[in-house]
């Protein structure tokens, strides 16, 4: 499986973004898909999951203006980030904890990441 991230840019604060990440491949399933960001010289660190089944947890920074979804037909996981601010700067990366393949099951797949900026 094959994780395609997009829709990264810069922006004002206050402004919005929305990011897409497109699973490709045999797939025959996939559990948890998340979003990741990693700020310089920091470590990476979670924003959103959601499950299959469509449950969600955020990081606390990130609640109420951020929004994850997914949709299964399309193997797509969507952030919706509103109400950025600076600390927001990151590179986002998408994230699949397992997913079955190919009749193979493959763990902890990474996408190849997309670049947010907020600034002024």
């Amino acid at each position: 499986v094959q994780l395609q991230a997009s829709g990264g840019g810069l922006v004002q604060p206050g402004g919005s973004l929305r990011l897409s990440c497109a699973a490709s491949g045999s797939i025959f399933s996939i559990n948890n898909m998340g979003w990741y960001r990693q700020a310089p010289e920091k470590q990476r660190e979670l924003v959103a999951i959601i499950s299959s089944l469509g449950s969600t947890n955020y990081a606390d920074s990130v609640k109420g203006r951020f929004t994850i979804s997914r949709d299964n037909a399309k193997n797509t996981v969507y952030l919706q980030m509103n109400s950025l601010q600076p600390e927001d700067t990151a590179v986002y990366y998408c994230n699949v904890d397992r997913a079955v393949v190919g009749g193979l099951v493959r763990l902890g797949v990474w996408g190849q990441g997309t670049q947010v900026t907020v600034s002024s």
